[in-house]
């Protein structure tokens, strides 16, 4: 006999708590991972510049081992418990780690077990939701809130608790960068916690005995690119991908060096926690809710346009109108950016791929976005700054110029190239 299916309410809800602690293991440590090295171990940006690249290797991995396993040989919800526990003991150690080899090792291990797990609970979740437009945005939306409420808990943390009164403004930056430490942990705790829920999710068993195993798997969802709106969708997901990591490596900086902020901010959202940043976070919330009503009215064609449209408004305010009252609502743009070209290009993936390699296109998707896009990213990004750096500082206006013409040519490529249609290719 099988087991019933659950609710549909109870079964996005246990989807939800599964969203919720994926991202919030991510959330708890990446944006302070960049001052803890710099300021508290003492590495120079072009080392940690490293163990951000090495920390996408796992993307680049997962396609040709973690896929392949969760669509043909382990149940996704018992490999994703599996992982997570891994992960959970691996990122504890990042904690006290200080030798650089050391961090770069555990970081490559860490990616090797976490990267993976994004694809997989996409898949999972495509699964088993009745209805993949209504649904999917209701449990994806639960992954931004989880990073939201773990940055601004770590960031209250860190103000209460690593901020000591009365002391000259160096010491408390570096009590601060101190306790950045402890994030890790965090991420640690929430990891074995996923770990241990990943057993009690839904049953989603692999399809054994396809054609070619693991490599028939990969050769399949490779096969699925033969379809335009996935080739035209992986194309334009590469260089979109790169220019996206410029809003990450770089806005901040532009921030302070715009001057926006406010004490405030810090005693609401805590220290460390991207400050103001947030309101690209926040603005995730209201997007992909809507995503399900705009997927049953428009077409994929028409969303992923307003996705990079989105991209070429903020960088084009980021360049050439560098001002508060146009800065902050740019910075709303990035749920925009996010819900209307990634998310959507996770239901195009999953809409256009049979179910017998439903998490290999996912991970496929994840290598090019997560993997290449993030790696190539980081190194472009950093490559276009120093050629942007005068003996002022940055030329932010020539900076941001680039991503700008970068997806103004994807928005180009788009219109185009991809096909108007509301669901699936026929071909």
């Amino acid at each position: 006999m099988t087991n019933p299916a659950p609710e549909p309410a109870l079964l996005r809800t246990r989807l939800s708590v599964m969203m919720f602690l994926q991202y919030a293991i991510w959330g708890a440590w990446l944006p302070l991972f960049f001052p803890f090295l710099n300021e508290h171990r003492g590495f120079g940006a072009a080392e940690i510049g490293n163990l951000f690249a090495i920390g996408a290797t796992g993307a680049l991995v997962a396609p040709f081992v973690a896929g392949p396993i969760a669509d043909r040989w382990v149940s996704t919800e018992r490999f994703l418990g599996f992982l997570h526990l891994v992960g959970a003991a691996l990122v504890w150690q990042l904690a006290n780690l200080t030798e650089y080899d050391e961090l770069l090792v555990f970081s490559l291990l860490y990616s090797l077990v976490y990267a993976p797990t994004l694809s997989l609970t996409n898949s999972l979740a495509f699964h088993h939701l009745p209805d993949r437009d209504r649904d999917f945005s209701r449990v994806r939306v639960w992954g931004t809130v989880g990073w939201i409420a773990v940055g601004i808990g770590v960031g209250q943390w860190l103000l209460r608790v690593w901020t000591p009164a009365g002391e000259p403004v160096d010491a408390v930056r570096a009590s601060q960068v101190a306790g950045m430490a402890d994030a890790f942990r965090v991420s640690a705790v929430l990891g074995a916690g996923l770990g241990l829920y990943c057993f009690t999710l839904p049953h989603t068993p692999p399809r054994r005995g396809g054609a070619g195993g693991a490599l028939g798997a990969i050769g399949q969802a490779l096969g699925a690119l033969r379809k335009r709106p996935l080739l035209v969708l992986f194309l334009v997901s590469f260089p979109v991908s790169c220019v996206h990591q410029f809003y990450f490596v770089h806005t901040a900086g532009f921030l302070g060096h715009l001057e926006i902020g406010a004490a405030w901010i810090e005693q609401v959202l805590g220290v460390g926690g991207g400050g103001v940043m947030t309101i690209g976070q926040l603005s995730e919330i209201p997007v992909l809710f809507a995503i399900p009503w705009a997927a049953r009215r428009v077409s994929r064609k028409t969303l992923l346009t307003a996705g990079l449209l989105a991209y070429v408004l903020r960088f084009t305010v980021f360049a050439y109108v560098q001002e508060p009252w146009a800065v902050l609502p740019a910075l709303a743009l990035h749920g925009v950016c996010f819900g209307c070209f990634f998310f959507v290009a996770f239901m195009i993936v999953d809409e256009e791929t049979g179910t017998s390699v439903r998490a290999s296109a996912q991970s496929l998707y994840n290598l090019v976005a997560v993997g290449f896009g993030i790696i190539a990213g980081n190194v472009f990004a950093g490559a276009v700054a120093e050629g942007a750096t005068t003996d002022a500082g940055i030329d932010y206006e020539q900076l941001f110029a680039v991503p700008l013409l970068v997806t103004v040519g994807c928005l180009v490529a788009v219109l185009a190239l991809y096909p108007r249609s509301r669901g699936p290719s026929a071909t």
